[in-house]
């Protein structure tokens, strides 16, 4: 169901991780589908989601071990017992998992031993083999190098690839045929994972398109450099004869930081065989998702190169990103343009040019920061994405009270608050504007404060672990359909 975003609609975001649950984890289970409905019967049409790629560095879903390649905890333990892959008594051998927190190590543990189990039972019925057959033929550009670069990792105790074997590193092809025959049970094991994740998948996505509600992902511009997209694809990035990274991604010295953002991300090529490989990550994505949001992307019409032995970003130079070239291969397509940080009128030229929708942040509209104004709803265009906040900002309510007395006056008087509700009438004023699409993270239909942010940018610590305890409720659930009701942006 391709998204329209030139629609009038509304939508929430929430990670599948956050999804309430017993195992650990949130996934593409009874709870993933239940909120699929909650969505359709509080009016909204939209499901925002982080990146879905297996976790690497920090569990950071924007540091994801393939750019292709889904997460295995998202995988429904309850499907798997429906299905017959895992007896009923599995999930009573569960652990005592936190509640309203993510245990990444715990749940990858529990949820391992589960997928080996459903592992061993596949193998020894044949009903369900003729699909996963098609699943890896269709799938092979990509699901053949993540399966052999996770067992390889796996069997080295997880060490990057820049740490294996000289000719692992190299891919020396005797190495590699080596590697598959040690390895051939784990490399089933990967390409069985990922068939489990794609039939989920597409059940949530069927359901949820069933509701009329699309689903909206994320795509970073960059790729983490240990992955099996960098280990697979040497010759589309700056890297010396080890692997390692000769120049750097990362963002010069701005208005919130002195010495700039030095994020390590190895840098493209941007020649004919990145742009080919872009085009195949554009069409996965839109097999997954009915709309993509595209991060940073200021960075395609300019990148911040840093050398990578510089330890901040403070000392690098900008670099032309692919601009156009790779957009009118691309063709007409539902991607939403992350456009904020330094933006230049290129990055307005070429947003404009493709007709993608910009992003709005309403929190950023009530600062010091010199941008603040363009922030407030009055200056919004139609075609923008509106929201609250997002995934990288506190909550609202934990912003609000953090702001000092003269930017919280300010905020209050803007929106005829007392800021009793201050979540509320930060919604309203994000659902009245003219955006065509607005989205609120669930935190904020919730009230929650700073304990339930997702992330903190620039740090390494309690990143991405919050989670909801149970689903939103009827009260909130009603309030925002009245509200997605008076602003015009119900389904019709």
């Amino acid at each position: 169901m391709t998204a329209d975003l030139t629609e009038r609609a509304g939508g929430v975001l929430l990670h599948p991780t956050s999804l309430p649950g017993p195992h650990g984890c949130g996934d593409l289970g009874p709870q993933a589908h239940t909120f699929a409905r909650w969505l359709h019967d509080a009016g909204q049409r939209y499901w925002q989601m982080l990146p879905v790629g297996p976790l690497g560095y920090g569990n950071s879903p924007y540091s994801a071990l393939s750019a292709f390649a889904g997460n295995p905890l998202f995988i429904s333990l309850e499907r798997l017992v429906e299905e017959g892959l895992l007896p009923r008594g599995a999930l009573s051998q569960a652990p005592r998992f936190p509640a309203g927190r993510t245990d990444y190590a715990a749940a990858r543990a529990f949820r391992g031993q589960c997928l080996r189990t459903a592992f061993a039972a596949f193998g020894k019925r044949t009903s369900d083999h003729p699909s996963f057959e098609i699943f890896r033929a269709q799938s092979a550009f990509w699901l053949e190098d993540f399966a052999l670069y996770s067992a390889i990792k796996s069997a080295r105790r997880e060490l990057p690839w820049t740490a294996w074997e000289a000719d692992l590193r190299a891919r020396d092809p005797a190495a590699l045929d080596r590697a598959r025959q040690a390895l051939r049970a784990e490399i089933e094991q990967q390409r069985f994972e990922q068939y489990l994740f794609v039939r989920h998948w597409q059940a949530l996505r069927d359901e949820s398109a069933m509701l009329g509600v699309r689903l909206i992902g994320d795509l970073p511009i960059f790729v983490a450099h240990d992955s099996a997209d960098v280990w697979a694809h040497r010759e589309l990035f700056f890297l010396d004869p080890q692997g390692q990274p000769t120049v750097i991604a990362g963002v010069p010295p701005d208005y919130f930081s002195k010495t700039g953002q030095r994020w390590g991300n190895p840098l493209y090529r941007w020649d004919e065989a990145t742009l080919q490989w872009w085009l195949q990550r554009f069409a996965a994505m839109l097999a997954r998702f009915d709309a993509v949001r595209l991060d940073h992307f200021i960075g395609f019409t300019r990148y911040w190169e840093i050398p990578a032995e510089e330890p901040t970003a403070q000392n690098g130079r900008w670099r032309p990103g692919p601009g156009a070239r790779l957009f009118e291969k691309l063709g007409p397509l539902p991607l939403i343009a992350e456009d904020l940080g330094a933006v230049t009128p290129e990055v307005t030229a070429l947003r404009d040019q493709f007709g993608f929708p910009g992003i709005k942040l309403l929190q950023f509209a009530f600062g010091t920061d010199p941008q603040a104004p363009t922030f407030l709803p009055y200056h919004y265009d139609r075609n923008a994405v509106a929201y609250t906040g997002t995934h990288d900002n506190d909550t609202t309510s934990g912003w609000f009270w953090k702001l000092g007395a003269e930017e919280r006056a300010a905020a209050l008087a803007y929106l005829g608050s007392a800021g009793r509700e201050i979540h509320w009438e930060m919604l309203r004023a994000v659902w009245a504007s003219v955006a065509n699409l607005a989205i609120a993270p669930v935190q904020d239909l919730l009230g929650l404060g700073s304990e339930a942010r997702m992330n903190t940018p620039g740090t390494a610590q309690d990143n991405w672990e919050w989670r909801l305890e149970s689903l939103p409720g009827a009260a909130v659930q009603q309030r925002l359909r009245d509200l997605t009701s008076t602003y015009g942006r119900s389904a019709r």
